[in-house]
Parts: C-alpha cells; sequence; structure tokens
C-alpha cells in the first residue's frame, strides 16, 4: 500500500507487472510509424496474395536475415 504523498516508485521499461500489448495497441502504433515515419509494418500473414506476400519475406529475409521463428510461408 501507498501513501498518498509518497513519490511514485521509479518507471521502467523492464517493468514486469505491465499487460501485455493487445491487437489493437499494435495497430496504433502501425498506423503511427505509418504516419509519422513512413514505415510500413504488416504481418505477413495479413497479406493475401501469395504473389506480394512472398516479395515482402524476400526482402525482409535480404535485408535483416530469415527468420528463426514463426510459420514459414510460402514453403
Amino acid at each position: 500500500m501507498r501513501l498518498p504523498d509518497a513519490p511514485r516508485p521509479p518507471r521502467s521499461c523492464l517493468d514486469l507487472a505491465r499487460s501485455p500489448t493487445t491487437a489493437m495497441d499494435l495497430d496504433a502504433m502501425r498506423a503511427a510509424a505509418w504516419h509519422q515515419h513512413g514505415v510500413a509494418a504488416l504481418p505477413v500473414e495479413d497479406i493475401a496474395d501469395p504473389w506480394l506476400r512472398q516479395a515482402v519475406i524476400n526482402e525482409a529475409s535480404r535485408r535483416w536475415g530469415r527468420r528463426q521463428g514463426g510459420s514459414q510461408h510460402g514453403r
């Protein structure tokens, strides 16, 4: 229990008491990245067109390496 006039504990990104990020939160962050920085963050499984999905996978793999986890689309 915290006294009303007591200082708040320091905040940290390592705070494990935080609730996990929701799907709505992630979508809002993706929208902000697009509007503010021109960065499109698309979940690969949301791309319906198989050719476009594979093109995105190929470009991401070229830039950052193959994914270590998750499903392997296009295989």
